[in-house]
Parts: C-alpha cells; sequence; structure tokens
C-alpha cells in the first residue's frame, strides 16, 4: 500500500522536526500543513524530508486536513494516516495503522485510546466516551474513541465525502460521513503521551460548535 502521513500544525516547532524524522526513517511519506504558524515549524518539517503547504493565515483544524487530504488524492496514494503535530501520537504505532489498514484498505481505522487510559485527564476521559456513545449513534457503528485524531482514511473514502466543518469537529464528520456511504470504521489501539502542551481547543467555543454540528447530523439520520 502506497500511504501518506498528514499533520496539520499550528506552532508546533518542538515537536515537528523529530516526528517527520523519524516517519521518514520509516520510509514514509509526510505532508505537513502549516496553519499560518509563527515558530518556524514548517520550515523545521521541509528540512527533515516533509512536503509542506502553507497557510498564510490560520484557517482551522478542518480546512488544514482538507487540504491534506486533497494532496493524498492528487498525488495517487491509497490512504492517509492523520497524527497530531503536538508529539501526542506516538510514531511507533503507524506499524499497527499499517497491518490494520492492509486487512481494511477500503475503510477507516481509528486509533483508541480508551483500552489504556489510565494517565488521560478524567474530565477528557469522560467527555470522550460521552461523544464517542453519541458518535457512534449517529454512525450506527460502535466506535470506541471517536476523538482520537490518530487514523488512517482510505482514498475511496476522502474521494466520496465532501467535507465542510473547519476546525476540529471534522474528525467527528469523516466518521459520519463514511459510515453513511457504507464504509466500517475498525479501531486500532494507540499510545497517547500528555505532556505540558496547552490544548488548542476552545473549551466554550469549540464544545458548542461541535454540539451543533452533531445536532443537524442527529436530526438528518
Amino acid at each position: 500500500m502506497k500511504v501518506c502521513i498528514a499533520i496539520p500544525i499550528y506552532n508546533e516547532a518542538k515537536a515537528i522536526g523529530d516526528i517527520v524524522e523519524a516517519i521518514r526513517a520509516r520510509r514514509l511519506d509526510v505532508v505537513v500543513i502549516d496553519d499560518g504558524s509563527s515558530d518556524g515549524g514548517g520550515v523545521i518539517a521541509q528540512a527533515k524530508g516533509a512536503a509542506v503547504i502553507t497557510h498564510e493565515g490560520r484557517k482551522g483544524k478542518g480546512v488544514s486536513l482538507q487540504d491534506g487530504f486533497g494532496y493524498i488524492v492528487r498525488h495517487g496514494y491509497d490512504g492517509v494516516i492523520t497524527m497530531d503535530g503536538d508529539g501526542q501520537h506516538a510514531v511507533e504505532d503507524l506499524e499497527g495503522f499499517l497491518k490494520k489498514a492492509e486487512q481494511f484498505p477500503q475503510d477507516i481505522v481509528a486509533g483508541t485510546r480508551m483500552d489504556q487510559c489510565a494517565n488521560m485527564p478524567w474530565l477528557r476521559r469522560t467527555t470522550n466516551r460521552f461523544m464517542s456513545w453519541l458518535i457512534s449513534l449517529v454512525c450506527k457503528q460502535n466506535i470506541p474513541d471517536t476523538q482520537c485524531g490518530y487514523r488512517y482514511i482510505s482514498r475511496a473514502i476522502l474521494q466520496q465525502i465532501q467535507l465542510t466543518c473547519k476546525d476540529f469537529e471534522i474528525e467527528s464528520e469523516v466518521l459520519i460521513q463514511a459510515s453513511r456511504r457504507g464504509f466500517r470504521v475498525h479501531a486500532a489501539p494507540v499510545k497517547t503521551i500528555y505532556r505540558d502542551e496547552k490544548s488548542k481547543i476552545n473549551p466554550l467555543r469549540d464544545t458548542i460548535r461541535f454540539f451543533i454540528y452533531i445536532s443537524k447530523e442527529f436530526f438528518r439520520r
């Protein structure tokens, strides 16, 4: 399989170089979408061997992922694995994704942290479980961790779905649209590394945006 790793970043200069270097050491291609960073993260990623798409200003994670997906389709990859650029996703978990993707090359393989979530903050763990239950209901299939951005998505899905979400809710939108087109979502256990990084999710704004989106999708079933 020809798979590319897509990583959206916003001011992740501290971590992105090591991530790209570790991925390239595994002979995998990487595209980094630099969403208007001011710390030179895109330059660092390019120096380490990544293709880089640059936004002049910040557009949001959803727009960044859409640009990355467009790159995947244009360059003829069989699928994409999305990762965060802050070091929370372990590069060594890529092997598990690739093995699972070879079993289910047309579907989604979604990372799940819920088997090993002892180090996950309590509020985040509780929120993830609730959201995963809600989105699984809309998708009509069980997805243990719908909030994990570490996942494989096939080219077939990328060519069929039409994404509109501009920020973090895009990860739910991908699952819902793919499920409605008959694709399955398979789980792969992943580690999550919690450091002292500050979350880029705005608790109030992004929660409101998520519930507006999911409410529309729920009543569209």
